[in-house]
């Protein structure tokens, strides 16, 4: 049974009240609900963090090293600024998929760029909350082949 561990980045506590034309009415807590079923599906255990803060998305993927399998990661704006999450991202060995609910291509040419896309095995954008569905497939099926 592989331990994935999903890790949501700045403002997603605010999904279902912010921006709902782009990011659609599900809260957060629905989402993760989704998640955990489909995980049961997948014969896999998911554990979920959430933070606003940088510091506590390093020390989180940090940690994760030592009791999951994979991660799956919203950074959200931090996708675009930080280096440091880039580079806690990098200096695991777990596969981590990058999720992004809406396409970020597709909005304001700051978010085009991610600094976490280059030391992540993929990247899933723009599925709203299936977004993280296929990702926790894809991660499943990623560390079933590597066996």
């Amino acid at each position: 049974m592989y331990k994935i561990y999903v890790v949501h980045g700045p403002n997603l506590n605010m999904l279902g009240v912010r921006e709902t034309d782009v990011y659609g009415c599900l809260s957060l807590e629905e989402i993760n609900g989704k998640i955990t079923i489909l995980a049961q599906e997948l014969e896999c255990k998911v554990s979920f963090f959430q933070s606003n803060h940088e510091g506590e998305m390093i020390d989180t993927i940090h940690d994760a090293a030592n009791h999951y399998d994979g991660i799956i990661i919203n950074p959200a704006a931090y996708t675009h600024t930080s280096v440091a999450i880039r580079d806690a991202i990098a200096s695991i060995t777990l596969p981590v998929v990058e999720v992004h609910l809406s396409n970020t291509h597709a909005r304001e040419s700051f978010r085009h760029h991610s600094y976490c896309a280059a030391v992540c095995i993929g990247r899933i954008e723009g599925f709203g909350a299936h977004s993280y569905l296929l990702a926790l497939r894809g991660l499943c099926d990623f560390l079933q082949d590597k066996k």
